[in-house]
């Protein structure tokens, strides 16, 4: 607000609307839909083993249950003894290396004030070094940067860092590298829930042959259509069920691997040996490169270990992980191994084939159960990213629905939900097989492990300062394992792999083009704000007429006013008695304290005041209209009250008639006059930012605002 008395917040910077939140970007959590109650749950034993209990059903769903689908996805071709057992070699020391160290060990630690993921690493390097796009929103000097794990940054910037500072270039590929995670996890939405629930599905063919695989594919598109339909209920009534499930999956599924040990091959265990790594390579040569298109999917949703840390501590995602997790991964994938050694042309269905006979039915039902826990929850980790970019301004506003009036986490969209209906069940009927979707599913897995390993590489050099050994250790390990696996799922690219990169171009070009669009928009705002000192010039035209009534203006941008404000006196000639300029502000905590929700000022004209509303990334942001209001005027007059101000009765009782004489809220709808001299890059990013613009949901109705109320103030910008 353009006044020498700043909005104070005790969480940190303030920043002004959502589309100056693009610097502070709070990280987005997987599954947050299904976890937000137990955010930050203290770090004693008892509630860590409760916690670690939880995540079984909502952080490890993807991981857990891909023994359904990882050999089924592999091409092999008269697999032998050796080969078996060099599969199972790659299976464990990528689990290891991956799921183990990196995730578990390193990216755990790398929490942005608690929260993990993708988004959350570019968060830290963007809240600890000036690497936004825009140099308007450099942070507040008082802002509290959370430095993960005790990694306190240094004040003097390393090069690498300083590089970043200076080049656009490369903090634009920065952001599009974070942007790319993201769509790739919103990819990841739409294939979990196909393979999962395909693979699942499938094992009604082995008792009655006679079901063909069409069958199959459509009774999988039916218990999708089914889940997706459910999902406007919201998953309390069922989450409940969630943990258990996958509990008695942990649990039941080992104990059939270490049956088909003992009953099959006994010695499995020598596969651990690397050796067996490098003696598979040496004889399989390119076929054997190849299958590591099938074997990353052993690996699949170990992102969440990282993505989930908001909602679960790290602790307690490490128990989970250290004691149940990766032994049940390690001992079913030996299990099924064993068997497919003695039985080596089995591997189409590498996962029913190795149940015993007396329990095949409940491990089906098993099986099924758990493979819909991990649809739901990849669904709810779509709808909560979508929530997050809208919130941060990157993805046009699509309506979202709060499904529990407890668990503010807890998100429903309907737009995304039969979006990604009708692409699940796309995906199943156009790419039926189980090996093509399995190709499109590890270009999502590989390509996310990749960039993670990025991140964090900058985050150890430029925020940690690891020491240099240790980061070219790290870096020269994973980028070089997970590039490798890039580079085999990259050649299946026409077999399936295609898939997850037209979705994540769609939604890529989406993502950039709104930002694009916003980011020129706060630009032009800047450059043209109108100031204290200018509105009391508009103000003071005899022309210009103070007309009653109470009048919420809205405007974007911090250190001034819209530019819609001159251009709405300069044609109205005229300005309401009570003006309260209204900014949305989002702050990087998850909630915001009810006494802390509204923040107001005097801005020094007689009847002019200014409004932050704070919301945190977790809060909701529907009101009532009357209640809107009533909020607002109350802390107004609880301000006004404090000051010593000889004229506070003659302020209150202005306010007061302001409100009876009627409330408005005039927002700004501003266009992009793209001239001659335009370029044609911004011709066509501004054009398609207004065909999203045109066609997305306004603002205003999330406060409640009644239609009668809104006035709409267009203003053409010029590019």
């Amino acid at each position: 607000m353009p006044t020498g008395r700043q909005f104070g917040t005790p969480h940190g910077p303030t920043v002004h609307s959502i589309p100056n939140a693009n610097l502070l970007i709070p990280p987005y959590s997987t599954n947050a839909l299904l976890a937000s109650t137990h955010h930050h749950m203290g770090n004693n034993g008892g509630n860590n083993l409760l916690l670690a209990y939880r995540t079984l059903g909502v952080v490890f769903g993807g991981l857990v249950t891909s023994p359904l689908y990882v050999y089924p996805s592999m091409h092999l071709k008269s697999p032998t003894e050796d080969d078996y057992l060099g599969i199972y070699s790659i299976m464990f020391w990528t689990l290891t290396l991956i799921g183990v160290v990196k995730y578990a060990s390193i990216a755990l630690k790398a929490d942005d004030q608690g929260e993990g993921g993708t988004f959350a690493l570019y968060s830290l390097l963007c809240r600890n070094l000036n690497i936004g796009i825009l140099p308007s929103k450099c942070m507040d000097s008082n802002s509290k940067v959370s430095h993960s794990s005790g990694h306190e940054g240094a004040k003097d910037h390393s090069r690498l860092g300083k590089f970043f500072e200076k080049s656009i270039i490369a903090r634009r590929v920065l952001l599009f590298i974070a942007m790319l995670g993201t769509c790739m996890l919103i990819g990841d939405g739409i294939l979990t829930p196909a393979i999962s629930v395909l693979s699942a599905m499938d094992g009604i063919r082995a008792p009655f042959p006679s079901v063909s695989k069409s069958l199959v594919e459509a009774l999988s598109a039916a218990v999708l259509i089914l889940l997706f339909l459910m999902q406007k209920f919201g998953t309390s009534r069922v989450s409940f069920l969630f943990s258990p499930i996958m509990g008695a999956w942990t649990i039941t599924i080992p104990l059939v691997g270490i049956y088909s040990i003992v009953q099959h091959y006994p010695s499995i265990f020598k596969a651990l040996s690397p050796h067996y790594i490098f003696h598979f390579f040496w004889r399989r040569g390119k076929d054997g490169w190849l299958l590591l298109g099938g074997t990353v999917l052993c690996i699949t949703g170990s992102e969440a270990l990282f993505a989930d840390l908001g909602h679960f501590s790290r602790p307690s995602i490490q128990i989970a992980f250290f004691l149940t997790i990766y032994p049940s991964l390690v001992l079913t994938y030996a299990g099924q191994t064993a068997y497919l050694i003695k039985n080596p042309n089995d591997h189409d269905d590498g996962f029913y084939k190795f149940i015993p006979t007396p329990i095949y039915w409940p491990i089906f039902i098993i099986a099924t159960s758990a493979a819909i826990v991990a649809s739901q929850s990849l669904i709810s980790a779509t709808f909560s990213i979508i929530k997050q970019s809208v919130v941060l301004d990157y993805f046009p506003r699509v309506k979202v629905v709060h499904t529990s009036p407890s668990k503010e986490g807890e998100v429903y969209s309907p737009e995304i939900n039969y979006i990604l209906m009708i692409l699940c069940v796309l995906v199943i009927l156009i790419f039926g097989d189980g090996k093509d979707i399995g190709n499109a599913f590890g270009v999502v897995v590989s390509l996310v492990m990749l960039i993670t390993t990025i991140l964090l590489t900058l985050v150890m050099i430029m925020i940690w300062r690891t020491p240099p050994v240790l980061v070219a250790l790290y870096f020269i390990v994973f980028f070089v394992m997970e590039g490798v696996y890039v580079s085999a799922v990259f050649t299946k690219f026409l077999e399936g792999g295609w898939i997850p990169f037209a979705i994540s171009l769609i939604l890529a070009f989406i993502m950039f083009g709104w930002f694009y669009g916003r980011q020129r928009k706060i630009e032009y705002e800047l450059t043209h704000k109108i100031s204290l000192d200018r509105l009391e010039q508009l103000l003071s035209d005899p022309g210009v007429q103070r007309v009653p009534g109470l009048c919420f203006f809205y405007t974007n941008i911090q250190d001034g006013l819209t530019p819609v404000l001159g251009h709405y006196i300069k044609n109205m000639k005229s300005l309401h008695k009570v003006t309260i300029f209204t900014t949305l502000s989002y702050l990087l905590v998850p909630k915001v304290a009810q006494h802390e929700r509204i923040v107001v000022d005097k801005l020094g004209l007689k009847g002019v005041y200014g409004c932050v509303i704070q919301y945190g990334y977790a809060d909701s942001l529907n009101l009532e209209g009357d209640d809107f209001v009533s909020l607002v005027t109350n802390s107004l007059q609880a301000y006004i009250q404090k000051n010593t101000d000889p004229e506070i009765e003659e302020e209150i009782l202005d306010l007061e008639e302001a409100r009876r004489s009627g409330v408005v809220h005039i927002r700004g709808k501003a266009r992009f006059y793209t001239g001659k001299s335009c370029r044609w890059f911004d011709r066509i990013m501004l054009a398609f930012y207004e065909v999203l613009h045109s066609n997305c949901r306004t603002a205003l109705p999330a406060l409640g605002v009644p239609l009668p109320q809104r006035i709409e103030v267009g203003m053409l910008y010029e590019a």
